[in-house]
């Protein structure tokens, strides 16, 4: 007599073991990707700072880069955040003096402990950097015995709608990362494929049971 339920459970093993494997393949690979250190062929980053901030990539963005550090800046609907790295080997500029100008306008960017960057929250500086054009943005960083002066442009359309808002310990939320829904999922894959391995266990003692 053909024994279904094994044939069933091996079945499954065939079409979640390499299911599992692509999800594992999908992680490293999305590690990878956030890793700092990515140059092209002259030396130049390719990644911009290590960090990423949800939410960012539907809002106005900003990259300028010297001889010491490189930043890239979002503008969001409630401040103009940064994150700071060291150009040469990415590692995360902290708890510096960091201050931006644009126009006549020049305000202070606090750091964030929590994500580690650098925010303008002016309220005058955020409608300036909001009309629409193109405008040129000058950041002065002071890390320590080290300071410079970093130029770049941000290109803004109008309102930033869709920006989202900063995630910081003030309520708004961070959302999932897709590397946590692939932990999840292989997670619940493995858990699956060990209930079914013990199966014929539970199969077989059931059976002895019942012969009693």
């Amino acid at each position: 007599m053909i024994d279904f339920s094994n044939t069933l459970q091996h079945g499954w093993r065939r079409l979640l073991s390499p299911l599992a494997a692509f999800l594992v393949l999908l992680c490293t690979a999305g590690a990878a990707m956030a890793s700092p250190g990515a140059h092209g062929p002259n030396g130049e980053h390719l990644d911009g700072p290590a960090q990423a901030v949800t939410g960012a990539s539907s809002a106005p963005r900003m990259e300028a880069k010297s001889e010491a550090f490189e930043l890239v800046g979002y503008l969001r609907d409630d401040e103009f955040s940064m994150l700071v790295n060291r150009f040469e080997t990415n590692e995360p500029v902290l708890d510096a003096k960091v201050e931006v100008e644009t126009g006549a306008l020049k305000a202070p960017a606090r750091f964030h402990s929590d994500l580690g960057d650098y925010a303008v929250d002016d309220a005058a500086f955020l409608k300036a950097l909001k009309a629409p054009g193109t405008h040129a943005v000058v950041v002065t960083i002071i890390a320590g015995a080290e300071s410079d002066l970093l130029d770049g442009t941000l290109q803004t359309a109008g309102a930033t709608a869709g920006s989202g808002a900063h995630a910081h310990d003030d309520g708004h939320g961070h959302g999932i990362p897709v590397a946590a829904w692939l932990a999840i999922a292989l997670a619940a894959i493995g858990g699956l494929i060990y209930a079914l391995s013990r199966w014929p266990a539970r199969k077989v003692a059931a059976q002895n049971g019942g012969a009693r």
